[in-house]
């Protein structure tokens, strides 16, 4: 099914029926990634009165309560509201459709993490609204991998202030977060993406506006993107749950742009 969509004054074709899938599945006989000693996303049936939520335990319907924390738990798509310090949730600032993405490969393996020398010397496409970071090595182990006490490779603050100054909007990787695991709270790259200054515990707290341009910004992290995707730009779709707070299970879907 061929699609036309317009992005950035140009149009482009995909076929929207083959979306490349950069999610990880989560709960029974899922991937199940983990990260910062996030209790295992539970899903269970529900139990009121005599009823149970579990075809093969006797009951009428499977009904599973599930107990997650995005943030940990797998892919996931979180907004401002993740540092500020007034609520605000993913659906009060989201801006559905597609994107035109780029998809970029950084080694990570020598520094730990992705530098501002590094995203720098990409030749970034004209137009993008959205980047997707591939990082190296990219073994399948990362699609389980539980993260927590690892290290985890993360961002320079600058390299997301560089990005920030271009105007990209949505940041897709496949850490588990833009910061290091341990860095006292300072949460650095995360408050330089969406142009947030440092709240300093007790001495500076920051009201965030969801009318602020950069409010619309995303950060969409522990997605896997397969080896054979070659670097270049695509048209993205981040689907979401519409649930009221920062950050939800997500599904990025990357399209390859037609001829």
């Amino acid at each position: 099914m061929s699609i036309q969509i317009f992005l950035d004054n140009r149009w482009y074709k995909i076929n929207g029926q083959n979306p490349i899938d950069l999610s990880l599945s989560t709960g029974t006989n899922g991937q199940n990634p983990n990260a910062f000693f996030i209790n295992p996303a539970q899903f269970e049936p529900i139990r009121v009165g005599g009823f149970v939520g579990s075809v093969h335990e006797g009951g009428s319907a499977n009904c599973e309560v599930l107990t997650l924390c995005a943030h940990g738990n797998g892919t996931h798509t979180e907004c401002v509201g993740h540092i500020s310090e007034n609520r605000i949730s993913l659906p009060d600032v989201w801006q559905d459709g597609f994107h035109l993405a780029q998809l970029v490969t950084i080694d990570v393996e020598e520094k730990g993490y992705i530098s501002l020398e590094q995203v720098m010397a990409v030749h970034w496409h004209e137009g993008i609204s959205a980047v997707v970071f591939r990082s190296l090595p990219n073994d399948a182990w990362k699609m389980s991998f539980n993260w927590s006490g690892n290290n985890a490779p993360y961002f320079q603050s600058s390299a997301l202030e560089f990005l920030l100054n271009k105007g990209i909007l949505h940041l897709l990787t496949d850490f588990p977060s833009v910061d290091p695991e341990e860095d006292n709270g300072q949460l650095e790259a995360h408050h330089a993406w969406w142009g947030v200054p440092y709240r300093s515990k007790g001495v500076f707290k920051q009201q965030v506006s969801v009318h602020d341009p950069r409010s619309k910004a995303t950060i969409t992290e522990l997605i896997y993107v397969p080896n054979d995707l070659v670097d270049g730009s695509y048209v993205l779709q981040i689907q979401i749950p519409h649930f009221m707070t920062d950050a939800v299970p997500s599904r990025p879907l990357l399209y390859p742009i037609l001829d």
